[in-house]
């Protein structure tokens, strides 16, 4: 990708977040990508490139009226859209297309028109079916307690740690009028909430919600066409592992989250103190620890504390999950489309809870359990 060479114009959350029992999948789709449209004043007809996860794109161009020339379906999970971010750069700047549209809509709450694989159990031919699911694992809820217990033992971090995470994004969420969860809780009542699968209690594991979001870019030049302040990108990285949690290289880092984010610093030709904002996919709380430390923010074992120092919190060093993350802001399956959006809106000087001077942003996202990765930095210069 050419540094600064493609833009984000246009980026909106559906008009609802939360429970919203009376729109299907599709129609949040399109809810996001009409918002989307509206925020830099296009129609369907301006968009010639489409891309989503979790909804056939096919599907969603038709109910949309829209003709493409570039069309992505990829999907790895909840980090699909960071991908899409990046596929969408190369195709604007190889003049595969020249405007395009990515969106997100899930009913995960609701589960109205809610699409998706069947699966699981002994009969599941796939690989996690055939040598994990035997052997009781429930999902991420489950699964992902196997690496952070290693995690655990090998940097020394503690259940209050962990705990903390949860009480600093509440904090951030409190700032936001859209967020799922905004009272303040402790330490003490992460611990004490409902046991789900050790060590996460309730509060460290992602919300349940329906809604979603959608991203419009279109090259940089092009930028002043729009109302918007224009949010370029400077670098993008991807990468995946393997869809068995048992199978990791290594329980206490994703090797994912190493190879995406290497790319995407190396790309942008930043560093790390260049940083004004960071998001990290928390999709359960011991996420942003791995993030923290294989983006290379933290060395070994130091997450835990970087945190519980309050460098993450309001008025720290690091700004981080601003939104509240999927802990207290949404999470309706796949999360990374609101923490692109919380980076953009951080990057225009609009969120509830703004970061001063905030310049560069980085937004790292997980597919799966820790199976994919995406980076991307972005950047209001």
């Amino acid at each position: 990708m050419k540094p600064r060479s493609i833009a984000i114009v246009g980026a909106s959350e559906t008009t609802e977040l939360g429970k919203i029992p009376d729109v299907s999948q599709t129609m949040l789709h399109a809810d996001a990508a009409l918002n989307a449209m509206a925020d830099c004043g296009m129609t369907a007809k301006d968009i010639d490139g489409i891309a989503t996860a979790g909804e056939s794109p096919v599907n969603l161009a038709h109910y949309l009226g829209i003709t493409p020339k570039w069309v992505d379906g990829t999907s790895v999970g909840g980090c699909s859209f960071m991908l899409h971010v990046r596929h969408a750069a190369s195709a604007i700047n190889e003049g595969l297309c020249d405007t395009i549209l990515i969106t997100h809509g899930e009913s995960g709450r609701s589960g109205v028109g809610r699409g998706g694989f069947g699966g699981g159990g002994r009969s599941d031919p796939s690989l996690p079916g055939q040598f994990e699911s035997p052997f009781c694992g429930m999902g991420p809820t489950t699964n992902f307690t196997l690496p952070f217990l290693r995690f655990m033992k090998e940097t020394g971090c503690t259940l209050e740690q962990l705990a903390n995470v949860a009480v600093v994004q509440r904090e951030w969420a409190g700032m936001s009028p859209r967020a799922s969860y905004r009272d303040p809780i402790t330490v003490d009542d992460v611990l004490d909430a409902k046991m789900i699968a050790y060590p996460f209690t309730k509060l460290l594991c992602c919300l349940v919600t329906d809604g979603g979001g959608a991203l419009i870019l279109t090259a940089a030049e092009r930028a002043k066409d729009y109302p918007q302040k224009p949010v370029y990108l400077l670098g993008c990285g991807e990468s995946v592992e393997t869809p068995m949690i048992s199978q990791m290289q290594d329980f206490t880092r994703s090797r994912a989250f190493q190879v995406a984010g290497r790319q995407a610093f190396a790309e942008s030709g930043i560093s790390h103190s260049d940083v004004d904002h960071l998001m990290i996919y928390d999709a359960f709380a011991h996420l942003p620890f791995y993030g923290l430390e294989d983006l290379g923010f933290c060395g070994r074992g130091e997450s835990p504390g970087f945190i519980a120092d309050r460098n993450t919190a309001p008025g720290g060093s690091l700004p981080l999950n601003t939104n509240g993350g999927g802990l207290s802001y949404m999470h309706s399956g796949m999360y990374g489309m609101y923490a692109l959006q919380e980076s953009v809106r951080q990057l225009r000087g609009t969120a509830p809870a703004q970061v001063d001077d905030c310049e560069i942003s980085v937004c790292h996202g997980v597919g799966g359990m820790f199976a994919a990765s995406g980076t991307v930095v972005m950047s209001n210069q």
